[in-house]
């Protein structure tokens, strides 16, 4: 589970534990000072993981690949397989339009949102396909309604978003007659510090975002953590290379 350390990862890891999943909570934990907003740091992540005893927090960075290959290592070391990937990490950026956007802050969201992605599959798919039982296995990536939809000055993360649909169908494709599925998860505004950095991008507030949604509210994270967790089980088979829309009625 990447993007462990708060939000909707820290809520699924703990839906999947509470379920008796045994997890390896990963996160970059870049801190209070990081770039473009603050992001949690190893405390926050050894918090998630400390109620639960087959929960282990690792830190490591979607942008480094072979920071993921020694995440799976361990997580194979541990438990001796891998049922299960939920690749969550990511940020957001924008507020100016296309034509105004520092390509620093393209290049940032593509290498963490979908890059990271990218690496994360690329490091986990293996140890899935290698596992006792890979008609089970499930490879899930969260996207954003912004996967779907355009949205007003957030040019690059809706092109990295849409990036993280086209990994997954493309994902979906290669892994065609192994039991081994993929689907993306696309939720709406949730209550998360990432709504809450979008939300000053707009100098709005969220409930302003969330008014776009026809919950008419901001979605909670352990809603979406229990589409995810359905997402890691045998049933959601059927979703395999699909896009699900945890958004609560999105209209951009």
């Amino acid at each position: 589970m990447t993007g462990a350390a708060r939000g909707i990862g820290a809520s699924t890891v703990d839906h999947l534990a509470r379920d008796g999943w045994a997890v390896l909570a990963v996160d970059a934990c870049a801190g209070p000072d990081a770039a473009p907003y603050a992001q949690p740091d190893a405390a926050d992540l050894d918090a998630v993981a400390a109620p639960h005893a087959e929960v282990e927090a690792v830190v490591a960075d979607v942008r480094d690949r072979s920071a993921l290959d020694a995440a799976v290592a361990r997580a194979l070391e541990r438990w001796g397989r891998l049922d299960a990937v939920v690749a969550c990490a990511g940020i957001v950026g924008g507020g100016r339009p296309l034509w105004e956007t520092d390509e620093a802050e393209l290049d940032l969201l593509w290498d963490v949102d979908a890059k990271g992605v990218w690496h994360t599959a690329a490091a986990t798919v293996p140890a899935l396909l290698a596992g006792p039982d890979p008609s089970g296995a499930r490879f899930v990536a969260v996207a954003s309604a912004a996967g779907t939809h355009g949205l007003f000055r957030m040019a690059a993360y809706n092109a990295v978003k849409h990036a993280v649909v086209g990994i997954v169908r493309g994902l979906a494709a290669d892994l065609v007659g192994t039991g081994v599925t993929a689907v993306a998860v696309s939720p709406g505004s949730t209550d998360t510090a990432m709504l809450r950095a979008t939300a000053e991008l707009y100098d709005a507030t969220t409930d302003d975002l969330a008014a776009h949604q026809l919950l008419r509210r901001p979605l909670r994270p352990e809603e979406v953590a229990a589409t995810l967790v359905f997402c890691c089980s045998r049933e959601a088979a059927v979703l395999n290379g699909s896009v699900v829309s945890a958004d609560g009625g999105f209209q951009a």
